[in-house]
């Protein structure tokens, strides 16, 4: 049976760049829905922490915005699309898909469906309100409600009330689903008694087919200048075995000794993370922390290769490295992983 070290951080706290305390941890989608899709692909996956110590999920990842149902999300990325043909032009930050209400737009486009409109003229006006709320920095549910013109005979049929109902009801979805995400994850056995990192033998860990590590900024902590990381990543290497990580994951990549040329063990590897770019519009990005990982990986000698855009999926594949961007690249990271495993040794060196 095809064996993963699921190696997850147990940071609890990260120290800012003004030396205080803030809560972290693992991200809840990262750390489940691959666990998920593993376990499914019939592998045996191996919970591991740092120290043993059982992992904590990080607040910030539990926020609901974090959490949209897949139909909501899928139809939402849909909508973004209309706004632009090139992909690069289009810059949705994290306040913008938060704050404005824009994962209605699925539920509402239902709404007018109800009303007696098609699905592709539901589509266009909800899309034409959300990139005017996504240009002015404006509530959805405001600019629908205050743009008749949206439709072709000067009326939408719907109330502001109506709308907000709906804006509403996704968010109550969405924190539904955080709470179901966290509750699955503290009811897997590894989540509650994970293997110590710390306690495995070098001959122990060459027998993992596999890492992966999942974000949240944990990783930061407790995995960028683990040894024994270190230790599970060469034996890995070493077999060309699929090394992945998601997010903030990659920082795992920095615990990695040198090669003989006394250079970075992936050193020169085509590799992403979470960007700057995306840092800067989180909780702790705002408040200042004491380094940002994309630099970090760029300093040690990765080729950096982010997505045209922030929050968009994108996933890297060089050699047996696999590496994701960010939480929307949490399912294309994870089956690229069981692609490969799938792909024999010798095409996929």
């Amino acid at each position: 049976m095809t064996r993963i070290a699921y190696l997850v951080t147990s940071a609890r706290e990260m120290t800012l760049a003004d030396g205080t305390a803030h809560p972290t941890g693992y991200f809840a989608e990262e750390a489940l829905k691959p666990y998920e899709r593993f376990t499914d692909a019939g592998f045996d996956v191996t919970v591991i922490t740092p120290d043993g110590n059982p992992p904590f999920a990080d607040p910030y990842g539990l926020s609901w915005f974090f959490h949209y149902p897949d139909d909501d999300k899928d139809y939402l990325a849909s909508v973004v699309r209309t706004f632009a043909r090139d992909v690069d032009d289009i810059r949705l930050t994290l306040h913008q898909n938060t704050e404005l209400g824009l994962a209605a737009a699925r539920r509402v486009a239902a709404l007018l469906q109800q009303q007696g409109r098609t699905p592709a003229e539901a589509h266009r006006i909800v899309s034409a309100a959300a990139r005017t709320a996504w240009e002015q920095d404006r509530q959805f549910a405001t600019v629908l409600a205050e743009n008749l013109g949206l439709a072709d005979d000067g009326s939408l049929g719907l109330t502001r009330e109506q709308i907000q109902a709906e804006v509403d009801a996704q968010r109550a979805d969405s924190e539904r689903l955080a709470a179901e995400r966290h509750r699955k994850l503290l009811q897997i056995p590894g989540f509650q008694n994970p293997v110590a990192l710390s306690s495995l033998s070098d001959a122990q860990m060459s027998e993992f087919d596999a890492v992966f590590a999942p974000g949240g900024h944990g990783p930061m902590v407790d995995l960028a200048d683990d040894p024994d990381a270190g230790r599970l990543l060469t034996a890995l290497h070493a077999r060309r075995a699929p090394i992945a990580a998601l997010c903030h994951g990659p920082a795992v990549l920095l615990s990695a000794p040198e090669r003989a040329d006394g250079l970075w063990l992936f050193d020169g590897y085509r590799m992403t993370s979470f960007t700057d770019e995306e840092e800067d519009q989180t909780e702790a990005g705002r408040l200042g922390m004491e380094w940002l990982l994309d630099v970090a990986l760029k300093n040690a000698g990765a080729v950096f290769d982010d997505g045209p855009s922030a929050w968009i999926s994108h996933v890297v594949v060089d050699r047996n490295l696999i590496t994701g961007q960010n939480p929307g690249s949490t399912e294309a990271t994870a089956d690229a992983v069981i692609k490969k495993l799938a792909t024999p040794a010798s095409q996929a060196a």
